[in-house]
């Protein structure tokens, strides 16, 4: 599975974060600072819970 954000539509909600940190790191303006990432082995669940958390819609998953 993998994770694809359009991070130029981030608009700084930070939700992605607040559900899943370690997987949707924050910059130091308070906006997502990847624009996608492989998800290890165990955190397909909070990947994708990230990613509904998002009001913009912006976070996409792809299942290999």
């Amino acid at each position: 599975m993998k994770i694809r954000l359009e991070k130029s539509q981030c608009v700084g909600n930070a939700r992605c974060h607040a559900v899943a940190e370690k997987l949707y790191p924050l910059d130091d303006e308070g906006y997502v600072a990847t624009e996608g990432f492989t998800v290890e082995p165990g955190d397909e669940t909070l990947a994708r819970r990230g990613a509904r958390a998002c009001p913009e819609r912006i976070i996409s998953v792809v299942d290999d």
